[in-house]
């Protein structure tokens, strides 16, 4: 088993924390900030959009059942990475599509995936990569939040269930929802 870490921002982390917690092969998803200038940002600073952090969600996978190449995939597929700083109506370069890539090697599969998925956007994928910074864990009540608090939440039962759908229609064998119903 070989543990790895993976940071990406695809706008509101409650959403990619959703898609993301499904996964097979995902140990865990942290929602948090990076990519800004402020020493532990709080949750109202960074939709401010003064901080330059970005919402993202920290994945701790096992590398040996998910790649990370497989991770970035699932990714661009299940956010729009065409629109610049924002995601649907979440707007700001807090919302931004990025990949924060923690050495050279996943540098170089950011870029490959970047390059294979562009495909499917018509060469119009603006996800950046990011130099990876300090990391700032979200307030506590941010984590896992769809499976309390969001499901509550007339915004993410708008936003995530076409991203969980997409998911299960898209990457089926990678699933843990399908896992369970085999």
């Amino acid at each position: 088993m070989a543990d790895e870490i993976a940071i990406l921002a695809g706008g509101c982390f409650w959403c990619t924390e959703a898609v993301f917690l499904d996964v097979v092969g995902v140990k865990s998803v942290e929602s948090g900030y990076t990519g800004g200038t402020v020493a532990k940002p709080t949750y109202k600073q960074v939709c401010g959009g003064d901080t330059g952090h970005a919402e993202a969600i920290r994945v701790t996978f096992d590398s040996d059942q998910i790649s990370y190449a497989d991770l970035l995939d699932i990714f661009f597929a299940t956010h729009d990475p065409t629109q610049l700083n924002r995601q649907g109506n979440d707007v700001g370069t807090q919302y931004r599509s990025a990949i924060f890539p923690r050495n050279e090697e996943q540098e170089q599969q950011a870029r490959a995936a970047i390059e294979r998925n562009n495909a499917d956007y018509d060469g119009r994928i603006v996800t950046a990569i990011e130099p990876s910074g300090e990391w700032y864990p979200a307030e506590e009540y941010h984590q896992d939040y769809w499976a309390g608090e969001g499901q509550r939440n007339p915004y993410c039962i708008a936003v995530i269930p076409p991203k969980l759908q997409k998911l299960r229609k898209s990457f089926q064998n990678r699933t843990k929802s399908a896992a369970a119903t085999a």
